[in-house]
C-alpha cells in the first residue's frame, strides 16, 4: 500500500521508488518583486552570513586562545586577538553596507509587490497581468494586456522625508522626485523596456504591438503633464487613464500575446 508523508511541508511524496518526476507540465509564472527577492536572499546567504561567521568564529579563536593562555602560559593570544580585531573591523563595516542595501532593495520589493497586488484586481476586467518578466539582464516589473493595448509597468519605489509633503514631477522629458534627479533616468529606463517588449511579442507572434511604458511611484504625489510618450503616475491612478483609452486590440490578440508571453516566461525560468 502507497506510504504518505511530508503532509506539513506543502509537497507530497508517494513511496513508489527512485523514477520519480513532478507532475507539473509548465513552471509557474513569475511573483511580483521575484528578482529583488531573489537577490536579498543572495544577500543574505552569499555574503552577510559569510562576514557573520568569519566575526564569530576569530571571536572565538582569539577567546579560545586567551583561555589557554590563562591556563597554560606558553601559548599567546594576541595573534589571533590581532586577527579577530581586523575582521571585527572589516566585517562591520561590510555588514553596514550590507544593511543599506537590504534596505533599498527590501524598499523597492514591497513597493513592486504593492503594485502588483493591485494590478491583480484588473483581473476581473478582462486584463491579463504577468510579473517580474526577465529580459537580458534587467527585468519588466509587471505588464498588463487588455483591450486597451499593452503596458509595462516600471514601479519605483523612493523613502520620503517625513514631516513634509514631497511630490514627483515630470513635465515630459525631466523627471524630479522631491526636487532632486534620480542617478538613472527612471523614464529612459521605461521607454527601453516597452521597446524591447514591442520586439519581443514581435519575433514571438509575427503581429505588433506597440507597448505603451508607464512609470509608477507608490505612496508619492506625481504631477505630471505631456505624457505622450510615457505615463508617470501614482499607480492608483492608472485605472483611471485605461479608462480614457479607446478599445486597441481584439480579444483574441489579447489571448495571442498572454499566450506567447507566458510561454517565453515558462522558458526563460
Amino acid at each position: 500500500m502507497l506510504g504518505l508523508r511530508n503532509h506539513n511541508e506543502g509537497e507530497t511524496h508517494l513511496n513508489t521508488g527512485n523514477d520519480t518526476k513532478s507532475p507539473l507540465k509548465a513552471s509557474p509564472l513569475r511573483n511580483p518583486g521575484q528578482s529583488l527577492d531573489e537577490k536579498i536572499n543572495k544577500l543574505v546567504d552569499d555574503e552577510i552570513s559569510m562576514w557573520i561567521v568569519f566575526i564569530v568564529v576569530t571571536i572565538m579563536l582569539a577567546g579560545l586562545e586567551w583561555w589557554r593562555w590563562y591556563t597554560d602560559p606558553p601559548f599567546s593570544p594576541l595573534s589571533y586577538s590581532l586577527v579577530a580585531i581586523i575582521v571585527t573591523i572589516v566585517g562591520t563595516r561590510k555588514l553596514s553596507r550590507f544593511r543599506q542595501e537590504l534596505r533599498r532593495l527590501r524598499l523597492g520589493r514591497d513597493g513592486e509587490k504593492a503594485v502588483g497586488q493591485y494590478l491583480d484586481l484588473m483581473r476581473e476586467q478582462g486584463y491579463k497581468v504577468f510579473h517580474d518578466v526577465i529580459g537580458d539582464e534587467f527585468n519588466i516589473d509587471h505588464v498588463l494586456i487588455g483591450r486597451k493595448g499593452v503596458f509595462s509597468v516600471e514601479t519605483k519605489t523612493f523613502s520620503k522625508p517625513v514631516g513634509k509633503n514631497p511630490s514627483v514631477k515630470f513635465d515630459g522629458s525631466t523627471l524630479s522626485v522631491n526636487n532632486f534627479k534620480p542617478d538613472r533616468d527612471p523614464v529612459v529606463q521605461a521607454k527601453a523596456q516597452a521597446h524591447w517588449l514591442t520586439d519581443l511579442l514581435r519575433e514571438s507572434t509575427g503581429k505588433t504591438f506597440q507597448v505603451k511604458p508607464v512609470l509608477v511611484f507608490p505612496g508619492w504625489y506625481v504631477e505630471s503633464k505631456n505624457m505622450k510618450d510615457v505615463w508617470v503616475l501614482n499607480p492608483k491612478a492608472l485605472e483611471a487613464f485605461l479608462s480614457n483609452e479607446t478599445d486597441k486590440l481584439s480579444q483574441d490578440d489579447v489571448s495571442l500575446i498572454a499566450f506567447h508571453l507566458s510561454r517565453f516566461i515558462r522558458a526563460s525560468l
